[in-house]
């Protein structure tokens, strides 16, 4: 990332996209607009495979994702010169399917659920099949444990450092757990009292809620990935679909950041806390671009079709529950307050 500085051309479009650009959309609310930001950790995991040894020339990748980190691995790979094998489900939209085809990676959609992490779980078995198959000729990135996810989030955490101080609010979506978690522990090496809001959806397993149908992607789990460092969030929000893909239209009308739907989840959660708390600087993560959402949240009879709000009916604030696990659509928000899942989830217990 030294060339920026330098002043010198990118190396390849792997250097040019990894870390956002900031925008500041209201008096303390400020938008970090990635490309699409697993491209960030992908890079960053492949660099550190190829220094240790465990990930040389002529083995194969292989991964399981549904979404972006697929993408970045595509890049990355194909920078490179490395094989790559994804391993999805039909959750996967077409044009990312097609993009990855194009870049030379190939792709298996497992089509069945596992009846216990769904599919997840599907996917990591037929990942572990393969990796039977090919023995010690391929690399697993595992971005769900490896700690190379979180850590290439410092230098992410030193960009807002560097432009706004380290003592800031951040609010990300939570799937792997790398960005939010990665980037607050940075931040905290130089603002300990630095705050990390997670925005989750209905039907996710990270903070509580039991494992159910999710229209919105990108954020939430089946499984509890190792990456989420649970004690790191002072606040967890509760982010139904239908109210994510309004949030996202009103981003876009307001400040014409074309984003996702994940963005547009934590954009409303960081709106509402900008406003509350007027003395704090409010970070939010937006993972990716719109452009994969064009005939989606960005299609109003497709909104109108899974019960998207209109703009103006977007709400303003969240209920406060107080437990996740039992928190309600459309929009719930949790006080974490730096506890370990087991901790917050034995409260519930004792009630009962």
């Amino acid at each position: 990332m030294d060339v920026v500085r330098k002043g010198l051309p990118f190396s390849g479009y792997s250097d040019a996209y990894a870390l956002p650009s900031i925008i500041r959309c209201e008096t303390n609310l400020y938008l970090a607009q990635f490309a699409f930001m697993k491209l960030l950790p992908a890079k960053y995991i492949i660099d550190q495979a190829l220094a240790r040894g465990t990930l040389t020339h002529g083995m194969k990748v292989l991964e399981t994702s549904s979404g972006t980190f697929a993408l970045g691995l595509a890049v990355v790979c194909r920078e490179l010169g490395f094989q790559l094998e994804i391993f999805t489900d039909p959750v996967m939209d077409k044009g990312l399917e097609n993009r990855l085809r194009s870049l030379g990676a190939e792709v298996f959609i497992i089509t069945e659920k596992a009846k216990h992490g769904g599919y997840q779980r599907s996917r990591l078995d037929a990942l572990h099949a393969r990796m039977r198959q090919l023995a010690h000729s391929c690399f697993w990135p595992r971005q769900y444990e490896t700690p190379d996810n979180p850590a290439a989030y410092e230098l992410f955490a030193d960009q807002i450092s560097g432009m706004l101080g380290a003592d800031v609010t951040l609010v990300g979506s939570v799937g792997s757990g790398g960005s939010t978690c990665g980037t607050i522990e940075g931040l905290r090496r130089k603002a300990p009292g630095a705050r990390l809001i997670g925005v989750d959806t209905f039907n996710s397993v990270i903070f509580g809620q039991q494992d159910g149908e999710r229209k919105l992607r990108g954020l939430g789990n089946s499984l509890v990935p190792k990456n989420v460092k649970h004690e790191l969030y002072d606040e967890v929000h509760l982010i139904s679909a239908p109210l994510a893909f309004a949030a996202t239209r009103t981003l876009h009308e307001r400040h014409a950041v074309f984003a996702g739907p994940t963005s547009g989840a934590s954009y409303i959660v960081g709106r509402w806390r900008a406003r509350q708390f007027p003395e704090e600087t409010v970070v939010v993560i937006c993972p990716d671009e719109g452009h994969r959402y064009v005939e989606a949240v960005y299609h109003r009879e497709w909104l109108k079709q899974n019960g998207s709000p209109n703009g103006a009916d977007v709400l303003d604030a969240p209920a406060t529950e107080n437990h996740p696990s039992t928190a309600l659509p459309p929009w719930n928000r949790y006080l974490w307050k730096r506890k370990t899942r087991k901790a917050v989830l034995s409260v519930l217990e004792q009630v009962r």
